[in-house]
């Protein structure tokens, strides 16, 4: 067993693809699968199930990946100790409901790393994908929020995939809406005052119940729903639409545009936003550094 299979097997495990893995490898597909091949004999187990879809890590690899990725982190410390940047490449996967301080953690972390070999991720995605993507180890950290009301269902589905969530701060309900919406220079408003406007919310695919609605009291807006996959999308249809949308308020002129406010909404009910992690898995040095510089934004809308 070496390091650079270890590299290998994360890289297959995150791309679910040999022939994907293998370009970012900068290695032909038959070499990877050999090599690949040749480690499961070696360590007597099966850590890539093959099918004619593709490859998914298998019940004995999942334990395997996360052991790899602690090695890797580990060897990328000393390299980076005694190499500097010629370290062997970090790797860190983050997959995220729509925030904009996760991407800009995702961007402090890119910069205090100190690295000029990486190969980061972030994905803002559907919620049934981020508890999909760290359960199956493809991404290291989840970013979502529970409240009363899904807390319950949100629970047993991180049970049923073993995993845990972490709180990281509080948020109370606010609406983003354009500058020159009637609405957006009242200290607060209610639910009842939203009613003539259209409602944009995150589809949600298959899974697109109230529970995994990254909206919290998406089900009590009127029948003007709009469902977008992106945050672009979802801010260009809120201005030229005058319609709006239901968040933390968590926001920043950079990454929304100076065309987009946050104002409070008088409901009961607040977000608990925080970070999923697999329970097979320690969390790395790049995941702590990126949870602490989550925190740093939290702390901001949280009243620390």
């Amino acid at each position: 067993m070496t390091l650079q299979q270890l590299k290998y097997v994360i890289t297959v495990a995150e791309s679910s693809s040999f022939t994907e893995a293998a370009k970012q490898l900068f290695i032909s597909q038959p070499s990877l699968t050999k090599s690949m091949k040749e480690l499961e004999d070696e360590m007597g187990i099966t850590i890539f199930d093959r099918t004619n879809k593709g490859v998914s890590i298998s019940k004995a690899g999942e334990e395997f990946l996360a052991y790899a990725r602690q090695v890797n982190d580990q060897a990328s410390l000393l390299e980076e100790k005694y190499k500097g940047s010629r370290g062997i490449k970090r790797v860190f996967c983050v997959s995220t409901q729509h925030y904009s301080f996760a991407v800009h953690a995702f961007v402090d972390l890119i910069k205090k790393c100190g690295s000029d070999n990486y190969d980061f991720s972030i994905r803002e995605t559907q919620t049934y994908e981020i508890i999909e993507d760290v359960a199956r180890l493809k991404s290291e950290l989840g970013i979502l929020y529970y409240n009363s009301s899904n807390k319950k269902i949100l629970k047993k589905e991180f049970k049923a995939n073993d995993l845990k969530f972490t709180e990281l701060f509080t948020a109370s309900p606010h609406i983003f809406v354009s500058k020159k919406h009637p609405l957006a220079k009242r200290s607060s408003v209610m639910m009842e005052e939203l009613a003539p406007y259209p409602f944009l919310s995150f589809e949600q695919g298959e899974h697109n119940s109230f529970y995994y609605s990254e909206e919290i009291f998406g089900t009590e807006v009127n029948s003007r729903n709009i469902r977008v996959r992106d945050r672009a999308t979802l801010f260009n249809l809120i201005i030229g639409l005058n319609g709006y949308t239901i968040c933390s308020g968590v926001i920043d002129e950079k990454l929304n545009g100076k065309n987009i406010v946050a104002v409070p909404l008088s409901a009961e009910g607040n977000m608990h936003i925080g970070y999923i992690q697999n329970n097979k898995t320690h969390l790395s040095r790049l995941a702590e550094m990126y949870i602490e510089a989550v925190k740093k934004y939290g702390s901001v809308y949280d009243g620390k």
